[in-house]
């Protein structure tokens, strides 16, 4: 649990940095479709490299170098559960050993992307603006305007970078959502969420270019 518990705080962030811009790029660019096969079924997303090529491009590139085959689902953050003002409701997975990682891109705010924390919505975790990246990220199970930009979930107010949304399978992230989170850990803010086995992500596989 050691090298989970050390990704799972990357929502916290208590830094106030401006928005970082980011290089022109092709916003008309088609999603890419990724499927992650989990143990409880499969999830689908629409990837949006026009809208958010940073976000997406970095995801991407885990799943083509094949960095989320084994990776998990380790967090669930439910009303029950959820430590954190205002509450949100999602599920945070990526690689189970955050050492492999490539490394954070810069942080695309949906004030600069057009992109929302909507039902299904994928986005990056992160702790300070400027260090998510496709290592830890998370899904929206309802609506979760509190994650953006200007939202207060995160005292920075810059939110996180959406970056995909789930089009088939969210009975399985509510599954998922609903497994028991009773593993032991001492940090107050994540207690209850932690799951003592992640449901893992067997296989990722880009279904589109």
């Amino acid at each position: 649990m050691k090298k989970i518990v050390k990704v799972v705080f990357i929502l916290l962030c208590w830094s106030s940095i401006a928005p970082v811009a980011v290089a022109a790029h092709d916003i008309d660019a088609p999603p890419v479709t990724v499927a992650l096969e989990t143990e409880l079924g499969s999830i689908v997303i629409e990837v949006y490299r026009g809208k958010a090529p940073l976000s997406a491009g970095d995801f991407l590139k885990y799943v083509d170098t094949g960095l989320l085959n084994g990776a998990g689902f380790y967090r669930v953050v439910r009303a029950d559960n959820d430590n954190g003002n205002p509450k949100i409701e999602v599920i945070q997975g990526g690689l189970l050993d955050e050492t492999k990682g490539l490394g954070s891109v810069a942080h695309e705010s949906t004030e600069l992307t057009g992109l929302k924390h909507v039902a299904g919505a994928v986005s990056l975790a992160r702790d300070t603006v400027g260090t998510g990246s496709a290592v830890a990220f998370f899904i929206c199970v309802t609506d979760q305007p509190s994650l953006d930009y200007g939202g207060k979930r995160n005292p920075d107010g810059q939110g996180y970078a959406v970056f995909g949304q789930v089009t088939i399978g969210m009975d399985v992230v509510r599954a998922i959502q609903a497994l028991p989170a009773n593993a032991s850990i001492d940090d107050a803010y994540v207690k209850g969420q932690i799951l003592e086995n992640p449901l893992l992500i067997l296989n990722a596989t880009t279904l589109t270019q």
